[in-house]
Formats: structure tokens, C-alpha cells, sequence
């Protein structure tokens, strides 16, 4: 078994590794970074375009980011939380672009209007007080409402056509400046820039353990998948780990034995959608458009007919349709969910699992749906689609995560989490949406997380990288003379 030093491993070859990667480029670019991926290329897994990774999701049409509070009124902190998440992601990319690291955003970014439409009396009403919440507030001031069918069939052609007049009333709202995000563009392009620059990328090498040495470093150990691999395990020395596994990060966390994994479960919900090429229907509608889930069904059941621009060619896209498997990735073991059940996360799982028989419920109901109701659920958002324009495709898998709760023993969290040991020394992202769109906001934090002796000194960089951040570190009475020394620092890195 050979052996080496580095300053930081990223385990996983998605989009939480890579922009954790080409931040820790930037800041620190004499550190030794190396990147192990268990398949053959990067981003097939939660980042691939096709797998459940495509909205820019900034809260401008997901309706279960502002639930409705008892007495009648429109919850929308999490939405700006979101909202205002995703604009560090959309910093952060420009901040690349600006200096060279990566193209022109087109590569990876276009835009596409986000849209919410319901139908009935009572949506209705929900989304009109909706868009009255969120309108009065500065970053959704730009959402259009309307309820008359015939601005909504300019908005999105394909929801109104062939549209039955049952007397239904029907509203929509609709925010232009949306976007559809290919994340595995993204990804390759941040390893590549991150390779050119030093990072040394291990394709077909899966982590097989994790052990932490006394003076606080890692070992771990990597096991080369390809069939010629000489010698075929070896062992890596690192000041930094980061399980940017997606499903698999549990498990990786769990290896390694830190007390602040204790507790967690994972449940593993596999996905389908229902996807057209055909070019005279994607000529028709240019939106992300959310609807509503039914009562009791889960958040991830929301169904939406999304526009998608993946490397260059455009498609739509309509789901999702849950399955169950107990991977915890797609191209996982079938033991997955098995294995991480631990004497420290069995009343967790337990619990989370009585407290969530609506879930259950609602997988056995999408399990055993026919094609043919499984079409009805598209022709309730675009009337007149045609099945022969449209094929059946299996998405990622979401491992949603399961914590402790001292009433119920354990409750199920929609949501993505760091888990960072006690001294900073290994960290890894739990959950699912929104996932991708946050990823430089989550990564930011979790540099300040594990680093606290290096982040007074970045400070000023991550400032120009991402300024929302910055301007949360300082005060009102600061920021005024860092916006100038940012501008300066931005100026040079650009080359001006």
C-alpha cells in the first residue's frame, strides 16, 4: 500500500466537491488537493443534468418554500433564504467568468422564466396572496400574477392548449429572470480549471475507510477500481477531508466515526421523468413551471414541465415520479440502506419512518402506477400532449435525511446539512434540494466552519468572490471601505 501527503481531499466527483475545490483554489492555491471519484467520469451522479439537478432553484415558483401559516398568511422567509443562497452561487460563477477560470456563463447557465400555475378556487386564492407576499419584497418585486387564461397562454402555450372550459378557474405567476442550470457542465468545468491548476483527479477510486491520526490529520484509504489498477490500494494523508459524496456520504461519515454523524439516517427515494426532444413541442414553452402537490403528498412530489438546456441542446422535462430503492445511489448496492443502520440511528430511522407513513403511502401509490396514470399527471399541466412524443427516464436517487427529534425519535428533513467534526477536520453535505443551486453559499460556510484560524485572512477574497456574503461579515460602518478595496482586488485578479 503506498502513502502520501496532501492538504485536502474531496471525495465525490460532483458539484459540491468542485465548488468547494475552486474555492480553496482561489484562496489557498499552494495547497495539494486531490479529488478520488468511484466511477468513470464526473458529475453522473446527483449532478448530472439529468438527474434531478437542473433548476436554478431560487425560490421564485417552488410553493413548498412558503407554506401558509394558521391564521391565513404566506410564510415566505424561506424563500428569501433561498433566493438569496442562490445568488451567492450566481456570484461565485460570474466572479469565475470575470477572471478567466471559466467561459462565458451560457456554457452552463440560460435563462428561462420560472413559473407556479394551479387551478381551482382555493389555489387560486393561495397563489394571488402568494404573489402579494413575495411581490412586496425587494427580491421578488418583479413577479407577475395573473388569473385570465389567455395571458397565461402567452406566458406558456402548452398549459392552456386543448385546455378543457370546466369553469375552473386557473392563475399563474411568473418571474422572467429564472434560469436552468446545467450542473454537469458546470461541474466538468470546475475540475477542469481546478486540474489546470494543480488538483490532481483520480477517476475509477472509491474511499474504503477513514481514519483519523492523533495529530488531527486523515487517513484514507482508496481502493483503484480499473482494471489494470497497480498497486491496486493505497493510502492518502490529508489535513482536510470533504465527503462531497452525495448518497454516499452517510455511509463515508459513518466510517470515519465522528460523533456528530451519530444519529442521522438516510432514506433513499429513487425518481422518474417523463422527457421530450421533439423540437416543435420545445418550440412551444420556454419555462420552468411549478404546480401544486396534492394534500398529503411529500415536497419532492411537486410536479413541474421544465425547460432544459443540457450542453447546448434544449428538451423538456415533466415529473417527478417517485420509485423506492435501497440504494443510496444509482449506481449504488442494493444494500445501502441496510448498512447504515447503526445501534446510534435506529430509534432515528424508526421514528422518522412512523412519523412518515403519508410517504409511504404515497411511494406505494407511485410504484404501482401504470404508464397510463402516470401520463395523466402530465396531460393535467400540458392537455395536449401525446404520448408517442414522450419517453419514460430514470433520474437520480435522493437520499433525504433522518435526525433525532425528542418527541418522535426521529422526523424526516427536507433539506441539505453539513456535518462537520468538533476540530474542522472532516466535513460532509447530507440531503437533497436545493443542493446544487446553494452550493457556494454551503461551501462558503463550511470554510468558515472548519477553517476559523484561515477565515480572517480570506475574508477580504471571499468578499469579491461572493459579495452578499462578505457584507454579512462586516458592519454597516465597514462596509463602505471594503466595497472600495473589493473593487480593487476584483480589478487585478481580472487583469485591469
Amino acid at each position: 500500500m503506498t502513502e502520501h501527503k496532501v492538504d485536502v481531499v474531496l471525495i465525490g466527483g460532483g458539484i459540491m466537491s468542485a465548488t468547494l475545490g475552486s474555492l480553496l483554489s482561489l484562496l489557498e492555491p499552494t495547497w495539494q488537493i486531490e479529488i478520488f471519484e468511484r466511477l468513470d467520469d464526473v458529475a453522473l451522479e446527483s449532478s448530472n443534468p439529468w438527474n434531478n439537478a437542473g433548476t436554478g432553484h431560487a425560490a421564485l415558483c417552488e410553493l413548498n418554500y412558503t407554506p401558509e401559516r394558521e391564521d391565513g398568511s404566506i410564510d415566505i422567509a424561506k424563500a428569501v433564504t433561498i433566493n438569496e443562497q442562490f445568488e451567492v452561487s450566481r456570484e461565485f460563477w460570474h466572479h469565475l467568468v470575470s477572471t478567466g477560470a471559466l467561459p462565458d456563463t451560457n456554457a452552463f447557465l440560460s435563462p428561462t422564466p420560472h413559473m407556479t400555475f394551479v387551478h381551482g378556487d382555493e389555489n387560486v386564492d393561495f397563489l394571488r396572496r402568494r404573489h402579494a407576499a413575495m411581490s412586496a419584497h425587494p427580491l421578488f418585486s418583479d413577479m407577475e400574477f395573473s388569473d385570465d387564461p389567455a395571458v397565461i397562454a402567452q406566458w406558456a402555450p402548452l398549459l392552456m392548449a386543448e385546455r378543457a372550459d370546466d369553469g375552473a378557474p386557473v392563475a399563474a405567476t411568473r418571474v422572467t429572470g429564472g434560469t436552468d442550470v446545467d450542473f454537469g457542465a458546470l461541474t466538468r468545468l470546475l475540475f477542469a480549471h481546478l486540474e489546470a491548476h494543480g488538483a490532481r483527479m483520480h477517476l475509477e477510486h472509491e474511499v474504503r475507510g477513514l481514519k483519523q491520526r492523533r495529530d488531527g490529520s486523515w487517513d484514507v484509504r482508496v481502493k483503484d477500481l480499473r482494471w489494470n489498477a497497480a498497486p491496486a490500494r493505497r493510502s492518502v494523508n490529508a489535513r482536510f477531508v470533504f465527503v462531497g459524496a452525495g448518497g454516499g456520504a452517510l455511509p463515508l461519515l459513518q466510517k470515519a466515526g465522528i460523533p456528530e454523524a451519530k444519529g442521522y439516517g438516510g432514506f433513499p427515494i429513487s425518481g422518474q421523468f417523463l422527457r421530450t426532444t421533439n423540437p416543435e413541442i420545445v418550440a412551444q414553452h420556454h419555462a420552468k413551471v411549478y404546480g401544486k402537490a396534492e394534500v398529503g403528498s411529500p415536497p419532492m412530489s411537486v410536479p413541474h414541465l421544465d425547460t432544459r438546456v443540457v450542453d447546448g441542446e434544449a428538451a423538456l422535462m415533466f415529473g417527478p415520479y417517485a420509485g423506492f430503492s435501497t440504494k443510496y445511489l444509482r449506481k449504488g448496492s442494493l444494500l445501502d440502506l441496510f448498512t447504515s443502520i447503526r445501534p446510534n440511528n435506529i430509534v432515528t430511522m424508526a421514528g422518522a419512518g412512523l412519523d412518515n407513513m403519508d410517504l409511504t403511502a404515497y411511494l406505494v401509490k407511485e410504484v404501482t402506477a401504470s404508464p397510463e396514470a402516470k401520463f395523466r399527471t402530465l396531460r393535467g399541466f400540458m392537455p395536449s400532449a401525446h404520448p408517442r412524443d414522450w419517453e419514460l427516464i430514470t433520474a437520480g436517487q435522493r437520499v433525504q435525511i433522518m435526525k433525532r427529534d425528542a418527541k418522535k425519535g426521529g422526523c424526516l428533513e427536507f433539506g441539505t446539512e453539513v456535518v462537520a467534526s468538533a476540530d474542522g477536520s472532516i466535513a460532509g453535505l447530507l440531503g437533497a434540494s436545493p443542493g446544487a443551486s446553494t452550493a457556494a453559499w454551503a461551501m462558503i460556510k463550511l470554510l468558515e466552519r472548519c477553517f476559523p484560524a484561515d477565515a480572517p485572512r480570506w475574508r477580504h477574497h471571499l468578499a469579491a468572490i461572493a459579495p452578499s456574503v462578505g457584507a454579512d461579515w462586516d458592519t454597516p460602518e465597514e462596509r463602505a471601505a471594503l466595497d472600495a478595496e473589493v473593487d480593487a482586488d476584483a480589478d487585478v485578479e481580472a487583469g485591469h
